[in-house]
């Protein structure tokens, strides 16, 4: 498969990505293109060997299987996440000052604030209507043109900007939307953008979960297009490569493509990393498929591995004294394992040397991280979901500069990389 075509379909996906929910349901349109039935979970399934399904929760999380022809005895699992840090919409966002209306926002997640100035910003989320006939309905919004701006203060009304001044996320972050306005104003708004998408006319808006993005389209960046330039790569770019891996293995083994919402802010949700989902569904699996009872299902869990998908920090140029001087991973290098001796990453030698050896089979090159031992470290959903449902699991990822900023860097190559690692995961016969 062209490498420059999977570029390609990464940059569509990101740009049709501004929101997990968004993220969920374009992943759901390549699945079903691909011959996947979607299950509803408050209904019964009726599973049959070689099926490939998939199901979804809070329309932001996803998780796609493919499930073996020959009996259900391990799974190969990918987990990623879908959510990135950014800002969210408060319930009553409007607010008026010097004549501007504003709207309130909370930070989600562990946001790169100072990045998030002067620029063009478009509003994307969920929203749930009430039609004429009394049916409530929840529909996707995207206003993907510039609608909002975060405007600096000149530098001659503070002389310290360059400073490390601390940035208030209250007062200084709400974004400026429409010179005038107020309350009814934004009402409008929200109306006249789902009329234009979705032809809703008179209905009511009963709630929102909206966000600020970014309208500047994701791009190859480089003299040789080396690198990738975009919002939301943390996580979305191992979303994307998972489900390339997938969609590209040969259907011989049991696989799961688990993307979990909430990631950056902990992963305790019904539909993240630490609730139910992924244990829910592999019991109803496993109950219809594999080997009955709790001992069945274990067996199943300690036969299987899980294969944890997010970005590594990777070795910033302007910055190498970040990184520990053995462990700082290259653009375009190869995938990283990713290893914390204090359980923030899930991987131990036995997943690392399964990983390896994957690589060797793929022909690609493989890098290590470790922080520094005098910085602190940040975790995925790997041990997260090691810990909920027990499964052998390790941490790997695209290296990455700029990590939770509203636009963020990796290599072209690695895309490749780790999605031919991946498929050589998802295909292989044995995982011990």
């Amino acid at each position: 498969m062209s490498r420059e075509a999977r570029i390609e379909r990464l940059l569509e996906f990101l740009t049709r990505s501004p929101t997990p929910w968004h993220a969920v349901a374009a992943m759901a349109e390549r699945l079903e293109a691909a011959g996947f039935r979607r299950l509803d979970e408050t209904h019964p399934w009726q599973l049959a060997p070689g099926e490939r399904v998939y199901v979804t929760r809070n329309d932001s999380s996803i998780i796609a299987l493919q499930l073996p022809a020959a009996g259900l005895s391990a799974l190969r699992m990918i987990g990623a996440h879908t959510d990135s840090p950014g800002l969210r919409l408060k319930p009553n966002a409007a607010q008026t000052a010097a004549g501007w209306l504003q709207l309130g926002v909370e930070v989600y997640g562990g946001a790169l604030l100072a990045p998030w100035f002067d620029r063009d910003l478009g509003i994307a989320g969920r929203m749930h209507v009430r039609h004429p006939d009394g049916r409530l309905e929840g529909v996707l919004l995207t206003v993907d043109r510039a609608v909002a701006i975060v405007p600096s203060l000149a530098i001659h009304l503070d002389r310290e900007a360059n400073n490390g001044r601390v940035i208030n996320a209250q007062t200084e972050m709400a974004p400026v939307l429409l010179q005038g306005g107020d309350a009814p104003d934004l009402e409008r708004l929200l109306a006249g953008w789902l009329a234009e998408q979705h032809g809703l006319d008179g209905v009511e808006i009963l709630d929102f979960e909206l966000a600020f993005h970014d309208t500047q389209p994701p791009a190859r960046v480089g003299v040789a297009g080396e690198l990738i330039a975009g919002a939301r790569l943390d996580n979305l770019l191992s979303c994307f490569i998972g489900l390339e891996a997938l969609l590209e293995s040969d259907g011989s083994q049991g696989a799961v493509l688990v993307a979990n919402d909430h990631e950056e802010v902990g992963s305790a949700s019904a539909c993240g990393a630490q609730g139910p989902f992924l244990g829910d569904v592999l019991r109803r699996v496993n109950a219809q498929l594999g080997e009955a009872g709790d001992e069945g299902f274990i067996r199943l869990v300690q036969a299987s591995r899980m294969i944890s998908c997010d970005n590594a920090h990777a070795l910033h140029p302007n910055f190498r004294d970040k990184h520990d001087a053995a462990h700082g991973p290259a653009l375009n290098g190869g995938p990283v394992i990713k290893v914390n001796a204090n359980q923030r990453y899930a991987t131990n030698s036995a997943t690392a040397a399964l990983f390896r050896d994957l690589c060797r089979e793929a022909e690609v090159p493989v890098q290590t991280f470790v922080t520094r031992a005098d910085m602190g470290c940040g975790s995925t959903i790997g041990p997260i979901t090691a810990t909920e449902l027990g499964v052998p699991t390790l941490d790997v990822g695209v290296p990455q500069w700029a990590m939770h900023s509203i636009r963020e860097t990796a290599g072209s190559q690695d895309v490749e990389h780790l999605t031919r690692a991946l498929v050589a995961f998802v295909n292989r016969a044995e995982l011990a």
